[in-house]
């Protein structure tokens, strides 16, 4: 199949899927088959908390005049331009346009239309606009599991640069975006399918009052924190950890990897089978079945949401997820827990994480789950230059100080955003707090761990894997082997066609 007929295809295939005209197990399974990656579709579910308006607020948090002066400038051209953007909710994409987008608006002379969707019409955007090539929409927000797809209809962000000198912001920096980022998220193959947009990744999260009260210290092994949520549960206030495991649902997967990295496997090894059900793999299920133990009743029917809800109403104390809770649970109006909760790095591996060579189809373990996206500019876009002036300024230094301190909550993809004063101002406590950042920046260069890339991924992430793991915790299985020996099975006769 031509490649233009493949993503024509596809498109339709997204289309119909949106419109619920097929099952979500055909989508998954043809949309694989035709190499879209679907890793981090939610299927309907929102981010956690991605909805959430920006907090803190101040006449200080206002675009730098030069950045300003920049856009005025170079944009001349291009008044009158009307630019167009589908986006999931994400912190950078309510933060742009809620508050940010009108500075622009005025400088550049441009307009700009962002629809905030979820994940699923996003991806029914953007294949249609590709299959289509009518460049309706000027800016890509692309998934980490899409590069591969769209890596040939977005220009290469190395590429404008050096193509457009004059259109070009001062000190804009490519080199600033975290490394880890740019390999891990916006890296296909040779080219660059965007920059860094977003990050949300697993940290560690508790109860502080809670830890000091049981004499405890923040964990430095998974096992002592397993025992210390036992303790926590079985001193009877409230349990001691919580999850995202309802049954069938990606946000099963993503827990389970958390673990299986944690314990030194992986989901498949080096000759590209599943994996998941070898030694390392039991164990980390051994593990897993004994902290299933210290959370609350009904964990098996939360995705990330009822998971956060558990630690905001004060029903669990601790987890490990996505540290876009954080600033939510600082929110008093929001939460039982404002103040009371600690950010660290996740506990370090049992045993040492295997190697990108050691695993498939790009695996990268790591205790700190990833689900991060990139910003393009399309190929399709009937007002590239325009685009480009506008994707520098949204993914710049200076506007990613302004979306993170205003409250953004996932953490900044450029490495000197960190240290603004600005951030550092504002590590209070309270709604919009950026005092877990340092956290989350620690997590990106050493723990983070990324799915594999391939075709298939879409259909194991979201339905083979999490379907047999809910029936394990549903008793559905005798054991752990024989529910992962299932896994491996299923797996790997979806994988060998």
């Amino acid at each position: 199949m031509r490649d233009s007929d493949r993503k024509r295809y596809v498109a339709r295939l997204t289309d119909r899927y949106v419109r619920r005209e097929i099952s979500r197990r055909d989508f998954l399974r043809d949309a694989s088959h035709l190499g879209l990656g679907i890793g981090a579709l939610g299927l309907g579910m929102t981010r956690p908390f991605g909805g959430k308006p920006a907090f803190a607020q101040s006449e200080e948090l206002r675009p730098n005049q030069e950045v300003l002066d920049w856009v005025r400038d170079v944009s001349t051209p291009f008044r009158g331009t009307t630019l167009k953007l589908a986006t999931e909710s994400t912190p950078p994409s309510n933060a742009i346009n809620s508050q940010l987008k009108p500075f622009f608006e005025e400088a550049s002379g441009m307009r700009v239309e962002i629809e905030v969707l979820p994940l699923e019409q996003v991806l029914q955007k953007l294949t249609l606009d590709i299959a289509s090539q009518l460049g309706t929409y000027d800016l890509y927000y692309i998934d980490q599991s899409w590069a591969a797809f769209t890596a040939q209809d977005v220009f290469d962000p190395r590429e404008q640069m050096a193509d457009k000198p004059d259109l070009a912001m001062p000190d804009w920096n490519f080199d600033d975006f975290l490394p880890a980022l740019v390999d891990g998220i916006a890296r296909y193959e040779d080219r660059m399918v965007g920059v860094p947009y977003d990050i949300p990744i697993f940290i560690m999260m508790y109860r502080r009052d809670i830890w000091e009260e049981m004499g405890f210290a923040a964990p430095s092994s998974l096992e002592e924190y397993y025992e210390q949520a036992k303790a926590v549960t079985e001193a009877g206030e409230l349990y001691g950890a919580t999850g995202q495991m309802k049954s069938g649902h990606y946000s099963l997967e993503c827990d389970w990897t958390a673990w299986l990295w944690g314990h030194g496997g992986s989901i498949f090894d080096a000759d590209g089978k599943f994996a998941g059900h070898d030694e390392r793999g039991l164990e980390a299920m051994e593990y897993w079945r004994r902290l299933y133990e210290t959370m609350p009743p009904g964990v098996t029917g939360w995705t990330w949401d009822g998971q956060g809800q558990s630690i905001a109403q004060g029903v669990a104390a601790s987890m490990m997820s996505w540290g876009e809770f954080f600033p939510y649970f600082d929110d008093p109006s929001a939460t039982k827990v404002s103040g009371l909760m600690e950010a660290v790095r996740c506990p370090p591996p049992k045993h040492p994480l295997r190697t990108v060579e050691q695993t498939g189809f790009g695996e990268i373990p790591g205790v700190g789950h990833q689900g991060g996206s990139s910003l393009a500019v399309s190929q399709n876009s009937k007002n590239p230059d325009a685009a480009w002036i506008f994707m520098q300024w949204a993914t710049s230094y200076d506007t990613q100080v302004l979306i993170t301190a205003l409250g953004g909550g996932t953490g900044p993809t450029r490495g000197s955003v960190y240290d603004d004063p600005r951030i550092i101002a504002n590590r209070r406590v309270g709604p919009g707090t950026t005092r877990h950042l340092d956290v989350v920046r620690e997590t990106i260069a050493n723990d983070m761990g990324s799915e594999p890339d391939l075709p298939e991924w879409a259909e194991l992430a979201n339905d083979t894997i999490p379907v047999r793991l809910g029936k394990y915790f549903a008793g559905d299985y005798g054991s752990a082997k024989e529910a992962m020996d299932d896994v491996a099975q299923a797996v790997d006769r979806i994988v060998g066609g």
